[in-house]
């Protein structure tokens, strides 16, 4: 089976319950829509078992991942005697600042418990995540990605769409972006109780959300693209 979830945000009880919930297995597939950091109470952990599922657990970038990899990328970079006054610009002071002020602190702390070899481990597995996937089951499409298509246009092509699109999106649920009624648009971000006051997978108009504010209070939902059937932990 192939399943999909997203915006865990470090919640990595509810990752380890899902898995169990839906018998996760060898020979099943799991696309995570991003934001698998920050907010959340174990976002290290939950990256560490990502990253020993790589076979079949398939992790695309979210924007909290991408400020995770940008910042923490920068700090990784030896203080010298020939660097130490310049390096540590105001610029990256503020990057620094921004994440910590979105949520970043936990995933810091634990960052920094890491030895030098594990740390470089997290940086090399952030930068192997995908922007956006495309699969297809039976005669369903289904487009993938952290924040849907910003900027759509029904001629423009995937590989066209930015990192700022593709990460913050833009698009409206209600809107039906395919002609072909077998495309489907798979997106996390925004939690969909803003959307249908609901903390469960909103589908509208071949559109599918599937952010359901578990870091908030709300639910990790995991979507069976085979079945279409729902979990929720």
């Amino acid at each position: 089976m192939t399943y999909v979830m997203g915006d865990m945000h470090g919640e990595y009880k509810k990752y380890l319950q899902m898995l169990q919930l839906i018998d996760f297995g060898d020979n099943d597939e799991l696309f995570v829509l991003g934001d698998v950091v920050d907010r959340g109470p174990e976002p290290i952990k939950l990256l560490q078992d990502m990253m020993s599922r790589e076979k079949n657990v398939f992790p695309l970038m979210g924007n909290h991942d991408l400020m995770a990899l940008d910042v923490l990328s920068k700090l990784m970079v030896e203080i010298t005697e020939d660097n130490y006054d310049t390096y540590l610009t105001k610029d990256i002071m503020l990057e620094l600042d921004d994440w910590i002020y979105n949520g970043g602190d936990m995933t810091l702390t634990q960052f920094r418990t890491l030895d030098k070899s594990q740390r470089q481990d997290i940086l090399d597995y952030f930068s192997e995540f995908s922007l956006c996937e495309v699969i297809d089951i039976g005669e369903k499409s289904f487009i993938m990605s952290h924040a849907g298509l910003g900027n759509f246009h029904k001629d423009k092509k995937l590989r066209a769409y930015t990192e700022e699109e593709l990460l913050f999106g833009g698009n409206d649920p209600d809107v039906q972006y395919f002609d072909n009624p077998n495309i489907y648009l798979v997106w996390g971000h925004t939690p969909t109780r803003i959307i249908c006051g609901e903390d469960k997978i909103y589908k509208s108009h071949n559109n599918i959300l599937i952010d359901c504010g578990a870091c908030f209070g709300g639910k990790l939902a995991c979507l069976c693209l085979d079945t279409m059937e729902e979990f929720y932990v």
